[in-house]
């Protein structure tokens, strides 16, 4: 399973879905498993019982999200399983032509579906707030130029998927 480097603060009940949305599709590809299948586990064995304490480092590096707000992890994980061609379709869309998805460290795939499935969602957080979170996350598990290659990718989905936010700010300023 993927761990992150460093810790999630605590009391971030979203942070902690959104890194359990990641781990869950790094788990589903990994173990060749249905993202309904690592869901189900995540919420059983790595975030119940636990919602209230906080996301601690030493829980993240066992691989559990104690505080994680299911709601959010469920939605991020089936978002991506419902519209698993049409996200990686805009997440290759977003890559260097000669980058292809399998390329990828896997937990960097992982966290772009994740990502890509919560700016699907228009209702959702806003575009801007989603990459913050995934950029934080990434910074926990990598310490290379991943996180900047995540912040470019993630900037140019959230401008297909989401290019109303960006128009109003043009629109604004």
């Amino acid at each position: 399973m993927a761990r992150p480097k460093r810790g999630t603060p605590p009391g971030r009940p979203r942070t902690a879905a959104r890194l359990a949305a990641v781990q869950a599709l790094y788990q589903a590809e990994h173990a060749g498993i249905s993202p309904e299948t690592a869901l189900d586990e995540f919420v059983r064995h790595r975030v119940a019982g636990a919602e209230a304490a906080p996301l601690a480092e030493a829980a993240v590096e066992e691989g559990r999200a104690p505080g994680a707000h299911v709601p959010l992890l469920a939605a991020i994980v089936r978002g991506w399983a419902v519209n698993a061609e049409a996200l990686d379709g805009a997440i290759s869309a977003a890559l260097a032509k000669d980058w292809p998805m399998e390329r990828l460290d896997p937990v960097l795939r992982a966290l772009l579906r994740a990502a890509a499935a919560e700016l699907f969602d228009a209702s959702g957080a806003p575009a801007r707030a989603v990459i913050n979170e995934y950029l934080d996350i990434a910074h926990g598990f990598f310490s290379g130029d991943e996180p900047r290659f995540a912040n470019g990718v993630l900037d140019r989905l959230a401008r297909l998927m989401r290019a109303q936010e960006f128009e109003q700010d043009r629109a604004g300023a």
